[in-house]
């Protein structure tokens, strides 16, 4: 098969991302509606974002191994009903231990599929362009910010938050199927077959291979910069539409801030990708961190939906921008029969990261009545990510079995 079908995998990888992050990540629009209608607290109906974040990072570990074994495909499909299924029940449910059930365990389940087996995918099609590519397919969870969300408000107003997270499920299992059928493995490169070689070996020793792995200072680095990124905006996306919501903002407009963060994201993914092919990953990431903590420290002086707006295309621009550089770090870092389970891990580092944003910024608004010290604190974890990403060692020297040589 032609290289160039690398391509094909590339938009099937963005449609992909962009239904299952955003049927996903459309919680916050749900947030206020599931309250006044049910009475549970914003700390409890956060609490299931904040589960599904944990388990989609464990499960992520699982289906990215479980893909360089038996491939992308079949992976993202057995995902796909489960994320439909989590929405299905989290729609019906009637107590709050249920929706957290539901909307935790079997979505967060089901996401962690999307992430590390796709980027695995989409870096073994390319040998040049790769960072371009993998910030394509990125672009597609920049974009569900952009159809998702807003969809999943106005289907609120018309047939309340019940109604639509069933219609947000039917459709993203409709789409998402006959989309994931379009991938395919790579074929193999000089290179890749070259590896191919020990392909009994490397099975044997693939649990000491991926131990070794975990322990280089190559990989503890790029997971902790992850895990405090992602810990670091993850209150602030959660919770901004309700803040907006105090400031006087309408639901429609505050679920609009979305729209703006992902149309930012878009460019940031371009021009960041860009930019790390010509001046460095690490220092297109370093940079990327401290405009996002200063982005987020920002919002303590915001009220107007301008301003939101504002914000939300710099913030936008910056974590839309640094996500998708990880992946292209931990493939400069490790060879690709093990990126599924790498990024597998790193992601499970970064999701246990999002799991401290809905909830704590929950605790605080129950606990001071504001957001003020959600968004000093998500700032504060910002500067220190940006401070660890100093310390991105050079690309580790791997055998074929993927094992790190000694020094």
């Amino acid at each position: 098969m032609s290289r160039n079908y690398g391509w094909v995998i590339v938009g099937a990888g963005a449609v992909i991302s962009c239904v299952a992050a955003g049927s996903m990540f459309a919680l916050p629009v749900y947030l206020a509606p599931i309250a006044e209608e049910t009475g549970w607290g914003r700390a409890g109906i956060s609490g299931a974002m904040t589960l599904g974040f944990l388990v989609m990072g464990v499960a992520g570990f699982f289906w990215g191994s479980l893909s360089d074994r038996i491939g992308a495909r079949p992976v993202v499909l057995i995902a796909t009903v489960m994320l439909g299924l989590g929405l299905l029940l989290a729609s019906q449910a009637t107590s709050l231990v249920m929706f957290q059930l539901s909307y935790g365990v079997l979505i967060g389940a089901a996401a962690g599929a999307f992430f590390a087996p796709l980027m695995a995918n989409v870096i073994g099609w390319f040998d040049a362009n790769r960072s371009l590519a993998v910030s394509l397919v990125s672009i597609g969870g920049g974009v569900a910010p952009m159809v998702v969300t807003p969809l999943a408000s106005v289907l609120i107003e018309i047939h309340g938050w019940r109604g639509a997270m069933g219609m947000i499920a039917v459709g993203a299992v409709a789409i998402i199927v006959p989309v994931a059928l379009l991938l395919r493995q790579a074929p193999l490169s000089a290179a890749g077959a070259e590896m191919a070689d020990g392909s009994e070996a490397m099975a044997a020793s693939q649990p000491s291979r991926i131990g070794a792995i975990v322990r280089t200072p190559q990989f503890i680095v790029l997971a902790g910069t992850f895990f405090l990124c992602c810990a670091a905006h993850s209150g602030p996306i959660f919770h901004t539409v309700s803040y907006a919501m105090i400031c006087g903002a309408s639901a429609l407009a505050a679920a609009s801030i979305y729209s703006v963060e992902g149309v930012a994201g878009l460019f940031g993914r371009l021009l960041f990708g860009l930019s790390a092919d010509r001046f460095g990953v690490k220092r297109v990431i370093i940079g990327g961190l401290l405009l996002q903590a200063a982005g987020i420290f920002a919002y303590i002086y915001v009220t107007q939906l301008r301003d939101f707006y504002m914000l939300a295309a710099v913030l936008g621009m910056a974590y839309g921008g640094v996500m998708p550089l990880y992946a292209v770090l931990a493939r400069d870092y490790f060879p690709p029969q093990v990126m599924g389970a790498v990024l597998g891990g790193i992601t499970m580092t970064s999701a246990i990261g999002m799991a401290f944003g809905p909830v704590g910024g929950g605790w605080i608004f129950d606990t001071f009545g504001n957001y003020h010290w959600l968004y000093v604190s998500s700032a504060a974890i910002g500067i220190a990510a940006a401070a660890l990403a100093l310390a991105f060692p050079p690309p580790a020297a791997v055998d074929r079995q993927g094992e790190p040589l000694p020094a």
